[in-house]
C-alpha cells in the first residue's frame, strides 16, 4: 500500500549548530498544519546533530548528511529538494523559529493567489541583547528579496528551475538567484501580511559556530509557545519602538543628508551586485560567524 505524501516538506539545512537546531525542529513540529514531513539535511555535520534529530522520536523527521562540507546552504537544500514529497516545499534556518501559523499562513495565501511562491514578514533580532528590529519586507526591485525562512513555493517549480545554485559561480546569493530565476520563468509570488517568523542573523553574532550559544533560541521558543497572540504582541512591540526612535519634527538639513545617505546605500548596493562576486562575500561572512 502506497504511503500518501505529505502537503509540505520543510528543508533545515544545518551545519554543526545542535544546540539551535532542536529548537528550529520544535518549531516547525508545532505548526498548526500537522501533515509534513521535516528533512534534517546536515552540511557533512560532524557533532551531535544527528543524535539531536533522533532524539526528537517524531516519524516525520528525517536526518540525512552530506559526505563533505559544501559551505553553504545551497548543497543541502539541493538535497532536501531531491527527497521532498510534499506539494510545498518550505525552508527553516537551523537557527530561525517559525510561530505556530507560518505554514497554513503562506499555504492559504499560494491558494488563494494560485501563485507559485508565497513570503510573509519575518522578525528580526539583530543582536544577542534582544534587539528587535523591524520586519523584513522584500523590495525586489531594490535587490532585497525574502529571506529563506519565510518563503515557501510549490514543489512543481522545482522541476522546472532545478535546484540552489553554488554561490562560488554566482554574484548575488543563491536564494537571491533562485527567486530571481523564478521571475524569469514566469512565476508569480504572493506576500503574506503576517509575522511568522523569527530570524537570529548569524552575521551579527561573531564566531557563532565556534562558540555554537543557544540561550537566544530557547528563550524565543518558549516566549513563543507562552503567548497566546505572540504575533500582535510583537508588532505593538515593534510599532513601539519604531515610534520612540523617530522626532516629531526633522530639520531639513537633517531630512536632506538622511534621503542622500539612503540614495547612496542603494547606489552602493547596486554597483557591488554588478562588479562583485557575492561568493567573496559570503566568505567574508563565514570569517565573522567562526566557520
Amino acid at each position: 500500500m502506497a504511503v500518501a505524501s505529505p502537503r509540505v516538506s520543510v528543508v533545515i539545512a544545518t551545519y554543526n549548530r545542535s544546540a539551535v537546531l532542536r529548537y528550529a525542529i520544535k518549531s516547525a513540529l508545532a505548526q498548526s498544519v500537522a501533515d509534513l514531513e521535516l528533512l534534517v539535511v546536515g552540511d557533512g555535520c560532524t557533532d551531535d546533530s544527528e543524535q539531536v534529530v533522533a532524539e526528537i522520536g517524531d516519524p516525520r523527521v528525517r536526518w540525512i548528511n552530506l559526505p563533505e562540507n559544501s559551505g553553504h546552504q545551497s548543497a543541502p537544500n539541493n538535497r532536501g529538494l531531491q527527497e521532498a514529497r510534499g506539494e510545498y516545499i518550505a525552508y527553516l534556518g537551523h537557527d530561525d523559529l517559525w510561530l505556530g501559523h507560518h505554514l497554513e499562513c503562506l499555504i492559504d495565501g499560494i491558494e488563494k493567489s494560485g501563485a507559485a511562491f508565497a513570503h510573509s514578514l519575518i522578525l528580526r533580532v539583530v543582536a544577542p541583547d534582544g534587539e528587535i528590529g523591524v520586519p523584513i519586507l522584500p523590495r525586489p526591485q531594490d535587490g532585497i528579496f525574502a529571506p529563506p525562512s519565510c518563503t515557501m513555493h510549490r514543489r512543481s517549480v522545482v522541476d522546472k528551475l532545478g535546484g540552489w545554485a553554488d554561490y562560488r559561480h554566482l554574484r548575488v546569493a543563491p536564494e537571491t538567484d533562485y527567486f530571481i530565476r523564478a521571475g524569469r520563468a514566469g512565476y508569480q509570488t504572493v506576500f503574506v501580511p503576517r509575522l511568522t517568523a523569527i530570524k537570529f542573523p548569524a552575521s551579527r553574532r561573531r564566531n557563532v559556530y565556534l562558540t555554537r550559544p543557544s540561550q537566544e533560541q530557547e528563550a524565543w521558543y518558549n516566549r513563543i509557545r507562552s503567548t497566546p497572540d505572540i504575533e500582535t504582541t510583537l508588532l505593538v512591540a515593534m510599532a513601539e519602538g519604531l515610534t520612540a526612535k523617530v522626532p516629531d519634527q526633522m530639520p531639513i538639513g537633517k531630512l536632506l543628508k538622511t534621503f542622500a545617505l539612503e540614495l547612496a546605500a542603494r547606489v552602493r548596493r547596486r554597483m557591488l551586485r554588478l562588479f562583485s562576486r557575492d561568493g567573496a562575500d559570503i566568505d567574508r561572512i563565514k570569517k565573522f560567524k567562526g566557520l
